[in-house]
């Protein structure tokens, strides 16, 4: 117990509302330590009833849980004086008590309210008692406040179109109990469809048009964690929405086909994340398949992404000579099984030790090969460095094959073992620290129609610091309005759970009705913008027409709300009534057409538009009105109503420029 100088209270503590360590309960609050812990486990007695009923007055509302045990001699006084102190504390506000008994698996608990009396026989019977009581919003003990950032794992995942990303997802998502059957993504009629993969354009064409995220549980030797995964759409079309959720996670897993080895939209989506000194994690995958050799593919990845490779599994053989995979870290072999049920991981066995004599029977020659290969693998390679590799200049690579499951828990492991907790998140003033006690958070995302029965969006808020909790009242920075959020929700795919509560590192769902913005902050009242989010010149444009003029209305309201999710960016031309849609790939088009038809009833043609490229104008308006003048039919206003200079061509671009020096013309801009 601490002391406060001109305070001693003696060896031995009196816990009574008369003794003067209701003083030194004092000076432990006012360090902010916890009491219970500082009282040392003390048994239920009447002093000790004294001393609960009266921390609510000391600590002025301490908001934690009490924990107390009862003496199994308890007299029925002492079980009287439990519900008195139950019913001072609820006279501040509802709580709850949850009793772990002996013979249960689990405890149960039951809600108490200003008058009612806990069931004393319950009581009684009980050995441990647990009371938890419910104030303000906005505050909670830092201890369980850390404790709960400290088990989230922020990641997303990057990869080439096909080299196995959103069949990983599924996997790690069944080992991680989310879903029951994973789903490989193989062809466009297959009877099983990702669970990323919740978009009906999405099950049709067999890939992945959106980022999804997925939130699950998951427990190893390491202890218990909340897992934040966010699947990205590989194909090039779609990176802009790959890039805004690289802002939004603390680590990232990139997957390598071995056939193919380090492809284009690898390398580009390894310098987003390189911007941000990312920690990557690779999974080099398909090794059930005939490929380039292991020690080629980290060459490749060292040479191309420019970062070290820490194997941390390596390959026994490959295609149909594939027998396994050998852990470098605690020498042993995990044996591959083609033959087994990929939903258990395909995994024979294990064998432990390089010099066992049951890998040279199981093995034969590729026993004495595998011996070789570590030997150098161990010479030439890195070993892991985590300080490089939370700085990103490092990545562990794992080995193997996630159609069947092989090599995958290896990896989730590692996720959860070796990626950082929630970082900290850069603003226009300050850097937000994660252990904050108040709620921060960012738009990075903003998805329409996820339920097209019900027309809704909903925005994707990245938690930075605190905790958030169902009905708080939050700033909305961009508006300057204070909002009340009820219908916060977490994902699993499209399936949606409306959330209690959320710390930093998790992903949350608000319900946009047309107010929020990708960037937009919410805050307990500090005007914070975060930085970091980007929006891309599109280099493909069209101009919407209309079969039936009279859904003009309509064709508006779907356009206007698919923009908002950023993937496509539409644009008002000053000189006509056009509406022209950009993008970063060309079969974006496809998708709008396809859910302008589906979700809004809209039959809508995209025609060529003469615009080769866009770039936000930046400058005195005085200046921009001047280009107005001069070249207003090449200006438009995106959605955010900020002028855009929509080029005819590069050399037109560069004339332009030229014209107009003290204007800035912008190929990307910050959305805050």
């Amino acid at each position: 117990m601490p002391k406060e100088k001109g305070h001693d209270c003696g060896p031995r503590h009196d816990f009574s509302l008369q003794g003067e360590c209701g003083e030194c309960l004092q000076a432990v609050l006012r360090q902010g330590l916890d009491p219970f812990a500082a009282i040392g486990g003390t048994l239920l007695t009447r002093r000790a009833h004294a001393l609960l009923v009266e921390l609510p007055r000391l600590a002025g509302g301490l908001d934690d849980a009490l924990h107390c045990r009862i003496d199994r001699d308890s007299t029925t006084h002492d079980v009287g004086l439990l519900a008195s102190l139950l019913l001072q504390i609820s006279r501040r506000a509802p709580i709850a008590y949850n009793l772990g008994c002996p013979g249960l698996t689990t405890p149960f608990g039951q809600s108490i309210g200003r008058r009612d009396d806990p069931p004393a026989s319950a009581l009684a019977t009980c050995a441990t008692i647990r009371i938890f009581h419910s104030f303000p919003f906005g505050f909670l003990p830092v201890s369980t406040l850390q404790q709960e950032i400290r088990r989230r794992r922020t990641f997303a995942i990057i990869a080439h179109p096909d080299a196995g990303k959103t069949t990983l997802t599924e996997k790690l998502l069944w080992f991680g109990g989310a879903i029951q059957m994973a789903g490989a993504v193989r062809a466009r009629k297959a009877n099983r469809h990702a669970t990323s993969d919740w978009m009906e354009m999405e099950k049709q064409r067999g890939i992945s048009v959106t980022s999804s995220v997925m939130q699950f549980p998951y427990r190893n030797e390491g202890g218990d964690y909340i897992v934040n995964l966010l699947d990205t759409p590989g194909h090039e079309d779609f990176s802009e929405d790959t890039y805004r959720t690289l802002t939004a996670v603390d680590s990232a897993v990139m997957v390598i086909d071995s056939v193919n080895g380090v492809e284009a939209q690898t390398i580009k989506l390894l310098n987003v994340c390189r911007l941000r000194s990312t920690p990557i994690l690779t999974f080099i995958n398909k090794l059930d398949r005939e490929g380039r050799a292991p020690i080629e593919l980290l060459d490749e990845i060292e040479s191309v992404l420019q970062i070290q490779c820490a194997p941390m599994t390596w390959p026994i053989g490959m295609g149909k000579s594939f027998k396994g995979v050998y852990h470098l870290v605690n020498d042993t072999v995990q044996l591959f099984d083609p033959n087994a049920d990929s939903e258990k991981g395909a995994t024979a066995g294990l064998i432990q030790g390089l010099d066992n004599p049951e890998l040279d029977r199981v093995l034969g020659s590729q026993a004495e090969e595998l011996r070789i290969d570590i030997e150098l693998v161990r010479g030439a390679s890195h070993t892991f460095d985590k300080e490089a590799f939370l700085a990103g200049k490092q990545c562990p690579v794992y080995f193997g094959s996630a159609v069947n499951n092989f090599g995958v828990q290896s990896l989730l492991d590692a996720l959860v073992d070796q990626s950082p907790e929630p970082l900290a998140r850069p603003t226009e003033t300050r850097e937000v620290k994660p252990m904050e006690e108040k709620f921060t958070g960012f738009v990075f995302k903003i998805q329409a129609n996820m339920d097209p029965k019900h027309r809704d969006r909903i925005a994707f808020v990245r938690v930075c610091s605190g905790r958030f909790e169902r009905g708080m009242k939050l700033l909305q920075v961009s508006t300057g309005k204070t909002v009340a959020i009820n219908n916060a929700i977490t994902f699993m795919a499209q399936d949606r759970n409306t959330t209690e509560e959320a710390f930093a590192g998790d992903i949350i769902g608000v319900p946009n009705h047309g107010t929020i913005r990708l960037g937009d902050a919410f805050t307990e009242g500090e005007a914070l913008k975060f930085t970091g989010i980007p929006s891309f010149a599109p280099e493909f444009f069209r101009r919407a027409r209309l079969n039936n003029p009279l859904r003009l209305k309509q064709l508006q309201k779907g356009l206007q709300q698919l923009a908002e999710e950023g993937a496509t960016q539409m644009f008002r031309p000053l000189a006509s009534n056009d509406l022209v849609l950009g993008a970063v790939g060309i079969l974006q088009f496809d998708v709008v057409a396809h859910r302008l038809e589906h979700e809004y009833g809209v039959d809508a043609i995209f025609e060529p538009h003469e615009c080769s490229t866009a770039r936000w104008l930046r400058g005195k308006q005085e200046d921009i009105d001047k280009l107005i003048d001069k070249a207003g039919h090449n200006v438009a206003l995106d959605g955010a109503g900020d002028y855009v200079y929509l080029a005819p061509s590069q050399v037109n671009l560069r004339l332009t420029q030229e014209r107009f020096p003290d204007i800035q013309f912008m190929e990307t801009r910050e959305i805050v």
